[in-house]
């Protein structure tokens, strides 16, 4: 996986609360074994005026000129709330999203994308509201700078904390994604196998 240290990007602001995973990416568009190619599904029913024709809905933010290139969301409460579909962060990942910020996430929706390299911050949404305002003036311009480690966002302007868990900013600094971290203990789970064998003999294959 990735790591995730800095990033600097347009971001784009759909300060709506709990967009659940449906909306991130309806069932209808899961339609591929893969992850590449999911995003053009991404906010399917926000997106287009005509889903099936893909004809665009000019007035959805990531259609708007001055967002083209768009890297961070900024939005609501409770985002990526609903089910568990991991296609949503996968869209997300696609469509060449990088970072979310928002007062809170849905959990299992959190997890899934530290998981896959996304970067999920929380901040409170009068700080989000006055990013969004800074940044809609002149988005092509007024790009946000990420600094995971440090927890910040920094603009032209001003500075502002995000908060991520411990754990999930270690994980996308080193860009371990499941399989990865277990193997971070692959030397303590090997003793345990070892202790486990030597008490239980029977339990080893042969």
């Amino acid at each position: 996986m990735e790591p995730f240290a800095c990033h600097r990007g347009i971001a784009a602001p759909l300060l709506r609360d709990n967009v659940d995973t449906d909306a991130i990416i309806p069932s209808q568009q899961m339609r591929r074994v893969s992850k590449r190619g999911l995003g053009a599904g991404l906010f399917a029913n926000w997106r287009y005026a005509d889903v099936g024709a893909r004809l665009p809905n000019s007035s959805f933010v990531l259609n708007q000129p001055a967002y083209a290139g768009a890297s961070i969301l900024l939005s609501g409460d409770n985002f990526g709330c609903g089910s568990s579909r991991e296609h949503a962060v996968w869209a997300l990942r696609d469509f060449g999203i990088r970072a979310i910020f928002a007062p809170s996430f849905g959990a299992i929706f959190r997890k899934n994308c530290t998981a896959n390299g996304l970067l999920a911050g929380t901040m409170p949404a009068g700080r989000l509201s006055a990013l969004a305002s800074w940044v809609e003036t002149a988005p092509q311009k007024n790009l946000l700078a990420i600094d995971l480690a440090a927890g910040k966002v920094t603009t032209a302007a001003t500075e502002a904390a995000f908060d991520i868990r411990p754990a999930d900013r270690q994980r996308l600094l080193r860009g371990l994604d499941p399989i990865a971290y277990t193997l971070t203990a692959s030397a303590r789970i090997d003793a345990f196998e070892r202790t486990r064998f030597d008490a239980c003999p029977w339990a080893k294959l042969p």
